[in-house]
């Protein structure tokens, strides 16, 4: 099956539909399943077309801003420089609130230019060209600021750019800036950067999740078009619900952790926010495989991700006909707010209406993920981030001796969670505690791994909530770190299993001005995306109650 980018037929079908200013923020329709021709077999690896028929008009699904810039590029639409001018300057009337870049690139609108050219010259165009593309601030990008979102990295700016990063401008794409974060990757609600908050762009008020909120709050602003972020337990799957966007943490090893900094490098994930499945789909094409950089990286093959996704008026209507899917019984219980469990709910409902067979699964390890992963992620975080003494890497402070230089420049350059975590994993790791902890939480960690591939034998995804609870106020929870680390229980056993997950917009709940987003979130087997992207390309373009454009952008 030719791939569906270069698809004139899909392009168009995709493209973005025009809207008035005004109506972007419209909130309105009903949950249908408009009529569809793609059918999962059982194991959800079939697709069958079919004529569809008639219904009464609803608004557009989610459309791929990917394809739309493509689309606008090869019919000399618009040019490069045009599509590039619109994103940075809706960066620059929302960035005062949302505060989602670190650092803007200077060199975006000379990019875009010589791609003009090359579109002139009639030269052949990567499949993304003129995408522009924000980048988590750990993630390694040549000529231009990577700190970490710490201080002890301020001004630090890599000599390479990571194999994710080079694999997206090999494909066309412009990198626009890099994006906030919690410092080195450790928080929940990217409170915990070195240098300044973000704000959630339905509610200014409210944190956008962490720790990839800088990437997850640029995407739903439409700051960018799509944009990196990296996931070691729940760090781009809960900034995207939050956001209202999607998130996509992959297979561990399916994409190269080179130029990733490390933080858990067992549990470290490259990831990738977009504000539709095609776009998620897209991305991870591009940037997915082997890289010889990376021992830890995957020889398996890589499928065209983005050739199953086929248009709505293909559906058939009972698309998931067979599909198996299992409900965590443990996620919808007690501490989950009872707004995000009725989302759910209507999600697994509308699964079921498109012929999902819908089942509860109980999995008994699942409380205990949440210590074992913090254990762990911080005994693993203690050893990588002594790289950072003043010496070897990070900003140096004067001093008399040795010892004094490496004291002060970790004190001064690291943030109180940090040092917290560190003290954390040094304690877990010394002689007298390390079977008591860190081999204790190594056991559960492989309880994990079996509660997952036993519900997924029976099961061809199983589905949760990506949070206990909605985007919540800046501040609110600073001071309780331990409601904090909670507000990861849906997500870190998917990390500790190593297995993918991805995180579609499935409903609202009351707050802000126009409700804050709810996301749904699907797991799979190892390597398994392509059935994942499949799924909930499927679910999105026939959830029609809910348009998730935040309102800031009215």
């Amino acid at each position: 099956m030719p791939c569906l980018i270069q698809s004139p037929r899909f392009l168009l079908s995709h493209c973005l539909s025009p809207l008035p200013p005004n109506a972007r923020a419209v909130f309105c329709g009903r949950l249908s399943h408009r009529s569809a021709a793609a059918a999962l077999s059982s194991d959800a690896q079939t697709i069958a077309s079919n004529q569809s028929s008639s219904c009464a008009p609803l608004p557009p699904p989610p459309s791929s801003e990917i394809l739309s810039v493509r689309e606008s590029l090869l019919s000399r639409r618009r040019t490069a420089a045009e599509i590039a001018e619109e994103y940075l300057d809706r960066l620059r009337r929302t960035e005062p609130q949302i505060r989602s870049f670190l650092h803007v690139s200077e060199t975006v609108m000379r990019e875009a230019e010589e791609l003009d050219r090359l579109v002139e010259s009639g030269a052949e165009l990567g499949p993304l060209a003129g995408v522009l593309i924000g980048v988590k601030d750990n993630i390694c990008t040549v000529d231009m600021p990577s700190t970490g979102g710490s201080r002890i990295l301020e001004g630090y700016r890599p000599a390479f750019d990571a194999t994710a990063v080079r694999k997206l401008k090999e494909a066309g794409a412009i990198v626009i800036g890099k994006t906030n974060l919690d410092e080195f990757g450790m928080g929940s609600t990217t409170e915990g950067s070195g240098f300044q908050v973000t704000a959630n762009p339905w509610d200014v008020s409210r944190v956008p999740g962490g720790s990839s909120g800088g990437s997850a709050a640029a995407v739903s602003a439409r700051q960018c078009a799509v944009s990196l972020g990296s996931d070691t337990g729940g760090s781009v799957r809960q900034p995207a619900s939050f956001c209202g966007v999607v998130g996509l943490k992959p297979t561990y090893g399916r994409i190269s952790r080179f130029g990733l900094m490390s933080y858990a490098s067992s549990l470290d994930v490259i990831g990738c926010f977009g504000s539709s499945i095609i776009d998620a789909a897209i991305i991870l094409n591009a940037v997915a495989g082997h890289d010889r950089f990376d021992a830890t990286s995957s020889m398996n093959e890589v499928p065209d991700y983005a050739s199953c996704l086929i248009s709505i008026d293909q559906f058939d209507s009972k698309p998931l006909k067979g599909l198996r899917i299992g409900m965590i019984t443990e996620t919808m219980g007690d501490g989950v707010d009872m707004g995000v469990v009725s989302s759910i709910k209507a999600a697994a409902l509308h699964l079921e209406e498109l012929g999902a067979v819908l089942t509860e699964v109980s999995l008994p390890s699942f409380s205990l993920g949440l210590p074992a992963y913090y254990i762990l992620a911080s005994s693993e975080a203690s050893s990588n981030l002594s790289r950072y003494d003043g010496v070897r890497y990070g900003n140096q402070v004067a001093a008399d001796e040795l010892i004094s230089l490496y004291g002060d420049s970790r004190a001064i350059g690291f943030g109180p969670e940090v040092k917290m975590r560190i003290l954390m994993g040094t304690y877990a790791l010394s002689a007298g505690y390390y079977e008591a902890y860190y081999k204790r939480a190594q056991q559960v960690r492989t309880l994990v791994r079996k509660s997952f591939k036993d519900a997924l034998e029976t099961n061809d995804i199983l589905i949760s909530p990506a949070a206990p609870s909605p985007a919540f106020r800046i501040g609110e929870k600073v001071n309780d770190p331990l409601a904090m680390y909670a507000g990861d229980i849906m997500t870190v056993n998917v990390n500790l299993a190593g297995v993918p997950a991805l995180v579609v917009p499935c409903g609202f709940v009351e707050g802000g001005i126009a409700g804050l987003p709810v996301g749904l979130q699907m797991i799979g087997t190892s390597f398994s995306e392509e059935k994942l992207l499949r799924v909930g390309h499927i679910f999105e373009q026939t959830l029609q109650n809910h348009r998730f454009v935040p309102p800031l952008l009215a």
